[in-house]
């Protein structure tokens, strides 16, 4: 199963709801298209939601990274949710929990913007 999301507007903040995989190839596409298509509209407040994201591997790491940079350079912020065990502790494996604005509850990271 590839990578699916939806995306909805809640208090100004963008979240995309993702599933599925972000990996090399078509996971990793489509989440950087995403995040290209949200600020081509002026949306800079992103919240990805990866509850529902059962796998990632090195690729969708350096598609987070680049998403967040990407986000980061055009004033915006990009921040995470609901991060699984597995995805939580690859983060934690690559050093770059710390560079993520991390969240477990919704209505408290919206109101981090």
């Amino acid at each position: 199963m590839s990578l699916k999301t939806t995306t909805r507007q809640v208090d100004g903040v963008t979240i995309v709801d993702c599933s599925g995989r972000i990996t090399l190839g078509e996971g990793s596409v489509v989440l950087r298209e995403l995040v290209r298509e949200l600020l081509s509209k002026g949306e800079k407040k992103i919240l990805l939601n990866l509850g529902d994201v059962n796998y990632i591997d090195s690729s969708g790491i350096g598609e987070l990274v680049s998403a967040f940079l990407a986000v980061k350079n055009q004033g915006g912020s990009l921040k995470l949710l609901n991060l699984t065990k597995k995805v939580h502790d690859l983060l934690q494996i690559t050093k770059l929990y710390t560079v993520f604005d991390v969240h477990d509850n919704e209505v408290a990271a919206i109101q981090t913007f």
